[in-house]
């Protein structure tokens, strides 16, 4: 009977531990949960800021480059080392909190991104050879591949360790440029050079601008064999077309466009640097000053919390069409530019 007695003693003295152990686990968890999800949050919100220009003296004005090609190599390699370094550094792909539920920001540094790419391009194909059949630039060749890698991988390898790859190779090429003893590196600053680049920016913005303005998603004629008889596609379509962004990926288009639009600003700077004399001797400075203006627009403070989706001219404001209008005027600008530069 004692023994008993002294057994069931012991197992209420267990069950009282357990219950005050697992009551502490509880008060514990009700501290810290509550506190980790808001320093999550605090991280976020801040991740979430864009980055400022990088402020580096090839872009300021009434500045005199050595070398032709130093001030775009530069940008190049300023805007990816911004878009890695920024605070959070590159979160498209991030697996932990708060990265993995952000999605505005990841958007933005996809639009950085594709510029990064379009630009490290044109470097390797066009301003760095000086005909169609001459030898590509070594270090440009092995740069331009690591930024077309994924953006979203996190290991074996990351992303942001195949772009800083890039990165150095960016910087073997510039400090080629500068050496007499190495001819080989070179950077034509050429009319037609400049045309091949800005091609590409008047499609991507074309592109964003279209996307931009289906927030709405009013129909539009169908144009795309652009009124030819004799054109012919893949596939009939409908004469009239219903397109229409999802309403939970405008936020993601509008700040697709935001980063587009950023890297572009650094880049068109630097390249009214390098392209001095071509753009005067077309007088077509003051043209790509006109498209610096307007996607500087872009940049402004935008003082509601999230992405508004009006209709048209309805009680809410709409941001994408807003966006659109900045993007749709850097585009018909940049299309005026092409046609100044082909001009003899």
């Amino acid at each position: 009977m004692i023994e008993k007695l002294k057994d069931l003693v012991a197992r209420a003295k267990e069950s009282a531990q357990d219950w005050l152990g697992n009551g502490l686990a509880l008060k514990i968890a009700a501290v810290v949960v509550p506190v980790y999800l808001v320093i999550v949050m605090i991280f976020g919100v801040y991740w979430s800021f864009t980055p400022d220009m990088p402020n580096t003296q090839y872009l300021q004005k009434d500045t005199k480059v050595g070398v032709i090609g130093s001030a775009t190599t530069s940008a190049l390699i300023d805007v990816t080392e911004t878009l890695l370094d920024k605070p959070g550094g590159f979160i498209s792909n991030d697996i932990s909190p708060p990265g993995i539920f952000m999605d505005d920001m990841p958007a933005w540094e996809y639009g950085v991104l594709i510029q990064v790419r379009d630009l490290s391009r044109a470097m390797r194909e066009n301003f760095s050879r000086s005909q169609s059949q001459s030898q590509e630039d070594g270090d440009l060749a092995k740069a331009e591949p690591r930024f077309s890698f994924s953006n979203n991988s996190w290991a074996v390898p990351a992303s942001e360790s195949e772009y800083r790859q890039g990165i150095k190779f960016l910087k073997a090429y510039r400090s080629r440029l500068a050496d007499v003893d190495q001819p080989q590196a070179q950077f034509y600053a050429r009319a037609d050079n400049l045309r091949y680049w800005l091609a590409g920016v008047e499609s991507r913005l074309g592109s964003l601008s279209q996307r931009l303005s289906a927030s709405v998603g009013r129909p539009r004629l169908n144009t795309d064999l652009a009124n030819d008889a004799n054109a012919r596609q893949s596939t009939p379509a409908s004469t009239e077309l219903q397109i229409k962004t999802p309403w939970l990926e405008i936020d993601n288009v509008f700040y697709e466009s935001r980063g587009t639009a950023w890297a572009l600003i650094c880049f068109l700077k630097a390249v009214e640097v390098d392209f001095a004399d071509v753009l005067a001797n077309k007088n077509a400075s003051v043209s790509l000053r006109q498209i610096i203006r307007e996607l500087e627009g872009t940049q402004q403070a935008m003082f509601s919390p999230m992405v508004l989706n009006g209709s048209g001219f309805g009680f809410l404001a709409n941001h994408s069409l807003v966006m659109a209008s900045y993007i749709s005027r850097a585009n018909g600008a940049i299309t005026d530019l092409r046609d100044l530069l082909s001009q003899g």
